[in-house]
């Protein structure tokens, strides 16, 4: 799957005689507040927190006492964006961390996961997955009242070797899901994104 809460500030500073950009990260409890929020209520207490330091590298925030890992958004990516993961989708993730470290594509990421999994050397579930997440424009984030405008959720639901002969599920996209994309593999996974953007309000 392609792809994956925090409030930034963004101050200029001169470089090399040109001016570039400074990342001031926002502070812990701003990134757990956002990272947890595409959770449902009752899972957000529990939830381990992923996010960054003041230099941008990616640190526990909180531990967590349930399944579920949230991760921060990381402010140097164009759009903003948080999820949370069951923790079996951990080795998965972390690989396609480590991947995009190393200025992967995003299509170099997949191909790369997907022959590990085949040869067996990345672990997927054996079981149903689930991942929350939404994105939304960085311009629709209010970083004083820490509000997030326009939020376009997409839940993904990994089950592996899912294809519609053993689910009854769609394998071409549907508006609003559900649908299974890349059926019959051990990443395949149900997409289900919800058609009506939405404001998040962080707590």
């Amino acid at each position: 799957m392609r792809g994956i809460a925090c409030l930034i500030i963004v101050v200029a500073v001169p470089f090399a005689g040109v001016g570039a950009q400074t990342i001031a990260y926002p502070t812990p409890e701003r990134q757990i507040a956002a990272a947890v929020s595409p959770l449902p209520e009752t899972l957000q207490k529990g939830a381990k927190v992923l996010g960054y330091d003041a230099t941008g590298k990616l640190a526990t925030l909180r531990s967590g006492t349930n399944e579920m890992i949230c991760l921060s958004d990381n402010p140097s990516n164009p759009r903003f964006h948080v999820s949370c993961y069951h923790n079996t989708l951990e080795p998965f993730m972390a690989r396609g961390r480590a991947l995009r470290a190393q200025n992967m594509t995003a299509e170099m990421v997949d191909s790369t996961r997907s022959r590990e999994v085949r040869a067996k050397r990345l672990a997927m579930p054996t079981r149903p997955a689930a991942l929350y997440q939404y994105f939304a424009e960085r311009d629709s984030v209010d970083a004083g009242t820490g509000t997030v405008r326009g939020a376009q959720h997409l839940y993904v639901v990994y089950t592996p070797y899912a294809t519609y002969r053993n689910t009854g599920i769609s394998e071409a996209p549907i508006p609003g899901g559900p649908w299974i994309m890349f059926p019959g593999t051990p990443f395949a996974h149900l997409m289900i994104a919800p058609q009506k953007p939405a404001t998040v309000e962080l707590r």
